[in-house]
């Protein structure tokens, strides 16, 4: 089993796994590994952009195993769920706008106790501010027009030399322009306020996504 750059993450051949930090309990029926007492879930970048990210080449992320992190758009927590384990000595704050949705992460929240669920709209970062601390990485996976705008806001919680990763749905930005038209302007916007350290399109494992990672 090979370690990869994010921490309490593994790969075996083409697989990717964490190690879970609830032995015998999965929320998402992931494949696992298990090698004595340890047991490892497998995350697809099918479904997780990070992941993705990672697989495509992606280098600096900024996460460590004791990091807080900001995680917008965590909607049922099967991302989040993974990116706890890699920080399992850290805090991770999960913002989530849907009601229904948010009762299934609170689920989850309960049982991964460096998980904190909070209910509220990521593009009024003033609903929750008092509720985060300052944060090392702020990750956001949003499938709304104003994607950067909201990230932006949101980089207020990062501590200077902190990490903004940005999952970018380009047909929920224009469902008509090329993606890669939108990727060139969405990378001009984010030069003009932070350092941009790597960028991937995440295709073939997500479909009109690409994957800025930004420094303050």
């Amino acid at each position: 089993m090979d370690k990869t750059i994010l921490p309490n993450t593994f790969q075996i051949k083409k697989r990717i796994l964490t190690k879970n930090i609830t032995p015998g309990k999965r929320f998402f029926d992931e494949p696992y590994v298990k090698e004595g007492d340890v047991e490892y879930l497998e995350i697809n970048p099918g479904q997780s952009k990070l992941i993705a990210a990672m697989v495509k080449g992606c280098k600096q992320f900024g996460i460590h195993e004791d990091s807080k992190i900001l995680y917008l758009g965590a909607s049922h927590g099967y991302t989040p769920s993974h990116v706890s384990s890699m920080i399992s000595s850290g805090w991770l704050f999960c913002v989530e706008f849907a009601p229904v949705v948010t009762r299934d992460l609170v689920f989850l929240c309960e049982e991964r106790k460096n998980m904190i669920p909070i209910l509220a709209d990521a593009n009024k970062p003033d609903e929750y501010k008092d509720r985060i601390t300052e944060v090392d990485v702020v990750f956001q996976d949003i499938a709304q027009r104003n994607q950067v705008e909201i990230f932006l806001k949101n980089l207020q919680f990062l501590k200077k030399g902190g990490f903004g990763l940005l999952a970018l749905k380009a047909r929920s930005v224009d469902v008509v322009k090329n993606p890669k038209v939108i990727f060139k302007e969405v990378r001009k916007e984010l030069e003009k306020h932070v350092t941009l350290v790597d960028y991937r399109e995440l295709a073939p494992f997500q479909k009109d996504h690409a994957f800025f990672v930004v420094k303050n």
